[in-house]
């Protein structure tokens, strides 16, 4: 597994790490924690060492599986762990609560990358107490870097003008082959000041794995129920971009799966964090890297997925 520098940080990192929301239990179905540990010791055997989660993720089990995992595969030593504040405890006196309560179900002295989940939608909390809290927490050593989530570049820009004795090092964001709307402005200006896009949903939740189409739909069991990207029409539109895909897994011995993933890899301002629910699908996520399409085909699939993206409507009704 090829190893990268994750942006500004000294981190050394996979080349895409691993989403930790299915460990919920709640979004994307059950899920025991014996899943959870031997999809966890698969991505340590093909040399994955970043792990995503968050402390909305099945209101604390994600993290309580995630921290526990890794403790018992004896693994902490060998891995980062990267966890988002929930966005609607963003005052001061949450996040120092949150924070304890996270290191303490993750079973870390320190977290390596500490989010924020997204804005303070609902209490209108100021970003500068925020900001200068979670700055606070890097200083006494709880934190060691500090990032932000689904936000949009006007508030990034706003977050970061915050803080004085640190800076913002990523942003995760809905990121993948058919939802590009980050292309727009946010990606040009993370390239520009050294801030690496951690793209969640790089699959788009399953639809450029080429399962499903308007004639198989999802059973609507987790949160793809409501997802308009799961639409006849949508998965209609998709539908080239899929078979593009295909195309191209066929000539290099891939899936279509691990094909978007390169497609995503190509750019190293980009680390996507596939999510997994069985080891078997931790290997195939793993299968992503190591190799190159031509440069023709990244084209083809850049030029595609960007039109498409376009045509999807997120208006269901």
């Amino acid at each position: 597994m090829e190893k990268i520098r994750l942006g500004r940080t000294d981190m050394r990192v996979s080349r895409l790490g691993m989403g930790a929301w299915q460990f919920s239990g709640d979004a994307w179905g059950a899920f025991s924690y014996e899943q959870a540990k031997a999809v966890v010791a698969k991505a340590l055997e093909v040399g994955i060492n970043f792990f995503d989660t968050a402390a909305v993720y099945g209101r604390g089990r994600s993290e309580e599986f995630l921290g526990r995992a890794i403790r018992e595969l004896g693994a902490r030593d060998q891995v980062y762990i990267a966890t988002k504040i929930h966005g609607d405890w963003l005052r001061r006196v949450d996040i120092l609560a949150s924070v304890e309560n996270q290191r303490r179900r993750l079973g870390v002295d320190a977290i390596d990358l500490y989010q924020v989940h997204w804005p303070a939608c609902w209490h209108n909390t100021p970003i500068c107490e925020t900001m200068k809290t979670l700055e606070e927490l890097v200083d006494r050593g709880l934190v060691r870097y500090i990032g932000v989530s689904n936000f949009p570049l006007a508030l990034l820009e706003h977050a970061r003008w915050c803080l004085s004795r640190t800076d913002i090092v990523t942003s995760q964001n809905r990121y993948n082959l058919i939802e590009r709307e980050a292309d727009k402005e946010l990606l040009p200006y993370l390239r520009r000041e050294g801030i690496v896009l951690i793209a969640w949903s790089p699959l788009a939740k399953g639809v450029l794995t080429g399962k499903y189409t308007p004639e198989n739909l999802p059973q609507f069991e987790d949160v793809r129920r409501n997802d308009p990207l799961f639409t006849p029409g949508n998965l209609k539109i998709a539908a080239p971009l899929v078979e593009e895909l295909k195309r191209i897994a066929a000539r290099y011995g891939k899936t279509p799966a691990q094909v978007a993933l390169n497609w995503l890899i190509r750019d190293p301002w980009i680390y996507p964090i596939p999510g997994a629910k069985t080891p078997e699908q931790v290997t195939e996520n793993a299968g992503a890297v190591g190799w190159l399409m031509s440069d023709d085909e990244w084209r083809t699939l850049d030029r595609l997925g960007w039109d498409i993206s376009q045509r999807i409507l997120y208006v269901t009704w």
